[in-house]
């Protein structure tokens, strides 16, 4: 008999509602929804029972984390340690290395990520296995409503703010733009996890006013060729700050985990 993944979802937002409605409808071949958690009374509305953290590690083999960096940092390991496999959508916790190795080396469970908004991380991967990439550089824009932080000062927010066209928001390296933007620029660490180096990864943030479509461009060059990928996602209307895209690239992976077959890998 097929075995069927028993899943849990921390988060029921942008994300998470639309991953656990197809979980519910059973429209991903061996998984089903066994429970949710979220910090909010999710009512009776909920297909799954709200229950807490530490009774979804007793409930379910794989968990699906998608309520942001901060329960991957608080949980991870611990999901790992319980034997219970752990789904990543906040890849941007990632560039903590020293959570990382922690997560690696933690089990018996196992961890995954998903790429969410953005393609051609498979071919960076492959190319990494011929050699280093000699530049590799990302580019995100996107309206200046989803950007805003707390740590910016009066003088960029109201350039932000008051902007007609693009405005250059952050440049630096993959290990440092995600922990400005925890909600903003998984991307960034999607990229460098399939390059290997955090800091290969030249990153721009922009802010634009017009910017209807959130884009992603990576550019990447070395020795056995050059690679450049756009995509451009319609924002999610309830947050804007996440492509409507990643649940749907959170249940691919599932749909992998859950072991269907006949799919490009």
């Amino acid at each position: 008999m097929t075995r069927v993944r028993k899943v849990g979802i921390v988060g029921w937002g942008a994300i998470g509602r639309v991953v656990g409605t197809a979980l519910a409808e059973q429209r991903v071949t061996g998984a089903e929804l066994t429970c949710l958690v979220d910090n909010r009374p999710l009512g009776e509305s909920a297909p799954a029972p709200q229950v807490s953290f530490d009774e979804a590690m007793e409930r379910c083999d794989l968990i699906v984390e998608a309520a942001g960096q901060g329960v991957v940092r608080e949980w991870g390991e611990r999901v790992l340690s319980s034997g219970t496999d752990l789904l990543i959508a906040s890849t941007g916790a990632l560039t903590d290395e020293e959570l990382s190795k922690q997560l690696l080396s933690a089990g018996p469970g196992r961890v995954y990520f998903t790429g969410g908004a953005v393609g051609g991380l498979d071919l960076l991967q492959a190319v990494r296995s011929l050699g280093p990439l000699d530049e590799v550089r990302l580019t995100t824009t996107k309206l200046p409503s989803t950007l805003e932080q707390p740590w910016m000062g009066a003088e960029l927010l109201s350039r932000m703010r008051t902007a007609t066209g693009p405005v250059e928001v952050m440049s630096g390296t993959a290990r440092d733009v995600p922990v400005k933007f925890p909600k903003s620029t998984n991307v960034a660490a999607s990229v460098a996890l399939a390059v290997g180096d955090l800091d290969a990864v030249r990153v721009q943030v922009v802010a634009d006013p017009g910017a209807h479509h959130t884009r992603h461009v990576v550019e990447a060059s070395g020795a056995h060729g050059t690679y450049r990928f756009e995509v451009a996602h319609l924002p999610d209307p309830g947050n804007p700050a996440t492509s409507q895209v990643v649940p749907y690239a959170v249940l691919r992976s599932l749909a992998a985990l859950a072991g269907r077959t006949g799919q490009i890998l």
